[in-house]
């Protein structure tokens, strides 16, 4: 059986997948600016914690969302997800004022802490590129009432959300002392 486009997918899908290639594109380039703009005049350690913070408040509401559906709350799992979503995208937006603004801060670290801390960095970019259409096409399916694909892509959207949510916490804990 050929699956077909609904007309809301033919429109959503190419944006979707357009979102999904430029934000990773524009946060590479801009991490690589030769010029730093200090857009809100805040010292360098202010975003690195702002961005703990809600990397944190996005795992416990990811949690939270895993329980409400589990327990069949519906309105209180599409509502913390929504919240997570906010999240991750002011996340996004505030993260990018950061590479905008600041130069890099590079780690520190020595001797084994030092391989555990990129392999968590590392694991951490590229998941955090993957997510994007994930969590993209999760939230669709979901506000769409498409509940079955809904359900089949959050269960590869929920563990990978998790786990950058927690690494973005533990990236910020490595790197506190170099701030």
């Amino acid at each position: 059986m050929k699956a077909t486009l609904s007309k809301s997918d033919k429109t959503i899908v190419p944006i979707i997948i357009a979102l999904s290639v430029v934000v990773p594109i524009v946060v590479v380039i801009l991490m690589n600016l030769p010029t730093r703009y200090d857009l809100l005049g805040l010292e360098v350690g202010s975003f690195p914690f702002f961005h703990a913070v809600i990397n944190g408040m996005t795992a416990i509401l990811l949690f939270l969302g895993y329980r409400f559906i589990r327990q069949k709350k519906k309105i209180a799992h599409r509502n913390v997800m929504i919240t997570a979503f906010g999240l991750s995208a002011l996340f996004l937006v505030s993260y990018v004022i950061s590479k905008i603004s600041n130069e890099p801060v590079p780690y520190g670290g020595e001797g084994a802490l030092r391989y555990v801390y990129f392999f968590i960095l590392i694991s951490h970019i590229a998941l955090s590129a993957i997510i994007i259409p994930l969590v993209l096409f999760t939230m669709y399916r979901g506000l769409t009432g498409e509940y079955q694909k809904h359900k089949k892509i959050a269960r590869w959207t929920f563990p990978i959300w998790m786990y950058v949510a927690i690494t973005g916490v533990l990236v910020y804990l490595f790197m506190l002392p170099y701030y």
